[in-house]
């Protein structure tokens, strides 16, 4: 019995825009986000990070103003009593976690499992630094919807590794393969 291919949306019907303008776009998004989380990297100062210095600085004043200008108050003890006190610990994964956001944009590769990252990254920073003198709480918003677009739009498919290894991915049986090409 033969079947009938099911019937694939064209980009009209989709809404969405394949075309060489449309593509290249979303790739200049891609590498401008990925560009935020690099060049963000370099206040994040290990050993310290920021802690002891007085008054605070770096990483360390950002964590504290979870504390200091709460926004949602168990996020708020979640920081005071566990991130605090392992503080350095947590600057580490902080500064490993928002470098390979950096890194997987830039080069485009598991885009869509990074641009998930980047979202929960950037509303970690919007839940301690939401409420702290001087902050524009759009910027805040404005990363964690970027993030989600690039999500939303497979980003790294457009002028990204995920693009190119894609039909490598999707020939192979391998876990590793299945797993990366859900990831982009």
């Amino acid at each position: 019995m033969a079947t009938t291919p099911a019937p694939v949306a064209s980009p009209e019907a989709s809404g969405l825009d394949n075309s060489r303008s449309a593509r290249l776009l979303i790739a200049v998004v891609r590498v401008g986000v990925a560009f935020l989380w690099i060049q963000n990297a370099y206040w994040k100062v290990p050993p310290r990070f920021g802690e002891g210095s007085t008054p605070p600085e770096g990483l360390y004043q950002f964590t504290r103003y979870a504390v200091d200008y709460p926004v949602f108050t168990p996020y708020a003890w979640l920081v005071e009593h566990v991130v605090l006190p392992n503080f350095i610990v947590f600057a580490w994964v902080t500064l490993l976690v928002e470098a390979c956001i950096g890194a997987f944009l830039l080069v485009g590769l598991a885009t869509r499992f990074w641009a998930l990252v980047g979202a929960a990254q950037s509303l970690v920073i919007t839940l301690s630094v939401l409420r702290a003198p001087n902050e524009w709480h759009w910027a805040h918003y404005l990363m964690i919807l970027a993030h989600l677009a690039l999500f939303a739009v497979a980003a790294g498919r457009s002028g990204g590794l995920d693009g190119v290894l894609r039909p490598v991915w999707r020939g192979s049986d391998g876990r590793l393969a299945r797993l990366l090409l859900r990831a982009s």
